[in-house]
């Protein structure tokens, strides 16, 4: 597989729960992401969102800016509102040279909330995905418009979180539309990410590797735990530490030449960020050799 291997920032400094790396300069996690010998990052709650600022302070560890999440509120919005509130976003992913924009629904979700077990998310009635579906596609629309292409994450606590809901997603959508695979929600949603993969190998635009600790997963379904404490208990990993096989999954993906972004949202004071990073990127590394 001719890929580039990028990481997300997330964990050395947790967007959803600051408390997690709250302390670590942007700095820090550059340097470290250099050391540990990716091409590339995607943004976080640290970055500058200027592309003036942050394009220099990338160059000086000679990193590329992979991609940024934006989360979309079309559960509450119309289309032509979520395009105009995403310009600034999409301004600065293009202007950094981004091939793709990551977009969530959270209008609803409850992924960033440790009062609301992942057992009581929002979940979509049946009549309510072909509205869903064009919305977004609008929204898709207008990010191929402007050079770039929509990948939509599917989430836990989201209401695109298991394999049904990522398939009625798949169907109501468009091809503007297209499917960012995370390997480690899937598995964490109940899906099977390489049969995700097999399914949708033409709609896949982006893959995050991210690995899942079973015996965490397990705990937090039978204790009704959130999203957050599940990910403080270490329910996430890289790949190669965990449940997920890895090289089934990529040899679904024939031809895929873009990031694959290692991401593991985990306790920096108890995961070290530089020690795993290392990990996640020899494992796959391993997997991806000619």
């Amino acid at each position: 597989m001719r890929v580039k291997l990028g990481i997300n920032p997330i964990g050395w400094s947790n967007d959803d729960l600051r408390d997690l790396g709250g302390e670590t300069p942007l700095e820090t996690c550059l340097a470290e992401t250099k050391l540990a010998g990716y091409d590339g990052i995607e943004l976080g709650h640290k970055f500058p969102r200027d592309a003036a600022v942050l394009r220099p302070i990338l160059d000086l560890q000679g990193l590329a800016l992979v991609s940024g999440w934006y989360s979309t509120a079309l559960l509450t919005r119309d289309a032509e509102a979520e395009i105009a509130a995403m310009q600034p976003h999409l301004a600065l992913l293009k202007a950094m040279g981004c091939g793709v924009l990551i977009a969530a629904e959270c209008s609803n979700t409850v992924h960033g909330n440790r009062a609301v077990p992942l057992a009581d998310r929002p979940v979509l009635g049946a009549g309510e995905w072909a509205a869903f579906g064009r919305r977004m596609t609008r929204v898709g629309d207008a990010v191929a418009a402007a050079g770039l292409e929509l990948v939509y994450h599917h989430h836990m606590g989201t209401v695109v979180q298991s394999e049904a809901e990522i398939d009625a997603l798949m169907a109501a959508s468009g091809a503007s539309v297209r499917l960012l695979l995370d390997t480690g929600h899937a598995t964490f949603g109940g899906a099977d990410p390489v049969a995700l993969a097999r399914r949708y190998r033409g709609r896949i635009g982006h893959v995050h590797c991210k690995d899942i600790r079973r015996d965490v997963m397990e705990r937090v379904w039978a204790e009704r735990m959130s999203f957050l404490d599940g990910v403080v208990a270490g329910v996430f990993t890289v790949p190669g530490d965990g449940m997920v096989d890895f090289p089934a999954v990529l040899a679904e993906l024939p031809g895929y030449d873009r990031w694959l972004v290692v991401e593991a949202e985990q306790d920096p004071a108890v995961a070290n960020p530089l020690h795993y990073a290392r990990m996640g990127r020899a494992y796959l590394s391993r997997i991806i050799a000619p």
